[in-house]
């Protein structure tokens, strides 16, 4: 990069590529005093150039931004010095971020998605090629998760890692929580105010915070875990009944990503959990994200933002920027010199040891709760709390149990002999546990 500017080319420009425009605007001269250099955007690949945009002129550039639908002029215009991929997708992207690369230009990214699956194959090629590949949009918006990993805590060993990483997700669960509301009054709330998509299933179903969660367990690890082979579990099953009891209990359930190192295996998934109501991340309400990380060194650390928005992404997208425009050698992509990274050591997903809550609903007649703790027992899953609630005759009664850690095998064996019993009126309703101090 040689000049008095740093031209970037935008693929796409919607929310955060508008947030990133604003930035750009707003803070050219701050943005300056730091770099020594002013970042302008030069053309944007857009899918309709006539469409009204809110988008500012940033002062310091020359020409107004170039907008165009075809491809080829961002990838052979040899003046951009930095190709800033936002238009989402795999496709269209990957075929911009991949031939960016290999014309040995930097390229920042907020396609976590796309990273997720073949982020190993594009770091490969950005390190064949010595250009930056940056990716701190990705991760819970505004926060800044993997400078943090990748250069804060660099000399540390992460034995933990837990984030609540949707911030739809989030919003949906508090709203049930401190609303009472159900979950499709919940999700209609979140699109109103624009947190969930008009198709919210990414999100509610996990996989938005398991894209995320592949990406961390990179730079926490320094290994590559597919994404076909993590346990993912979304939010559509939380019933108000469940959220009540866990108040009862004094948890509130969040939807969980997780990455724990136990013997040198990796166990991780996405899942519900109930959390310590006065736990950090029991207080983390809203579309707001959190990651809670433990490191060998360091010790416990918490980082919490806005997840999501045109200036909080916007703001990470940014980051990238002026960090390549600092950088006077070859990128340092996954914060490990061994790429590829190497297949993850994986725990198997029935091995995971924790706490667990269990909702069985049952008709009321005498010695269910024995019949039910036999099981419990026979499967090596120990009882610690026990709670039943009456209902008028003729319907089926609420008993929940909160175990000790018990191995998922067990829990999962447990849970099926025990709905095969008569009396059982509907399936068996599950949660993990969150331990202490997440």
């Amino acid at each position: 990069m040689s000049g008095e500017l740093i031209r970037l080319g935008l693929g796409g420009l919607g929310t955060v590529g508008t947030g990133l425009a604003k930035i750009l605007a707003a803070n050219a001269d701050w943005i300056e005093r730091r770099l020594g250099r002013r970042v302008v955007i030069k053309t944007a690949l857009v899918r309709d150039p006539d469409k009204v945009r809110d988008m500012p002129q940033n002062p310091h550039s020359p020409n107004p931004v170039h907008l165009t639908t075809n491809i080829q002029d961002l990838l052979g215009d040899p003046e951009l010095d930095i190709v800033v991929e936002l238009m989402g997708g795999k496709d269209t992207a990957y075929e911009l971020i991949s031939s960016s690369l290999r014309a040995g230009r930097h390229v920042v990214t907020a396609n976590k998605a796309l990273l997720a699956e073949r982020g190993n194959e594009l770091f490969a090629l950005a390190a064949e090629h010595g250009v930056g590949l940056g990716y701190e949009a990705s991760i819970a918006g505004g926060i800044p998760i993997v400078q943090t990993l990748k250069e804060g805590l660099a000399g540390n060993r992460i034995s933990v890692l837990t984030g609540i990483l949707n911030g739809t997700a989030n919003f949906i669960l508090s709203e049930m929580t401190t609303r009472g509301l159900d979950f499709q009054t919940a999700l209609r709330q979140a699109q109103v105010k624009g947190y969930a998509e008009a198709d919210p299933t990414l999100d509610i179903e996990g996989m938005d915070a398991a894209h995320k969660l592949i990406l961390l367990i990179r730079l926490a690890h320094g290994q590559d875990y597919p994404l076909t082979s993590l346990p993912v579990t979304g939010i559509t099953h939380v019933e108000p009944q469940d959220i009540a009891f866990a108040e009862e209990f004094g948890y509130r359930i969040k939807l969980i990503a997780q990455v724990r190192e136990t013997d040198g295996l990796l166990d991780a998934g996405v899942f519900t959990a109930l959390v310590r109501r006065e736990a950090i991340l029991g207080k983390v309400d809203g579309p707001f994200n959190a990651v809670l990380l433990d490191g060998d060194a360091v010790g416990p650390i918490m980082l919490y933002g806005q997840g999501a928005g045109d200036l909080p992404t916007g703001s990470a997208v940014l980051a990238d920027i002026m960090g390549l425009v600092r950088n006077g050698r070859a990128p340092d992509n996954t914060g490990f010199q061994n790429v590829p990274l190497p297949r993850a050591r994986i725990l198997a997903p029935e091995q995971f040891r924790s706490r667990h809550y269990f909702r069985f609903s049952v008709h009321d007649r005498p010695g269910v709760l024995a019949s039910i703790a036999g099981v419990l027992g026979q499967r090596n899953i120990s009882i610690a709390q026990v709670v039943q609630k009456g209902s008028p005759e003729g319907r089926s009664v609420p008993v929940v149990f909160v175990t000790h850690k018990a191995l998922a095998r067990d829990v999962q064996a447990a849970i099926r002999e025990i709905d095969q019993q008569s009396f059982i009126a509907a399936p068996t309703v599950h949660h993990r546990i969150l331990s202490s101090p997440a």
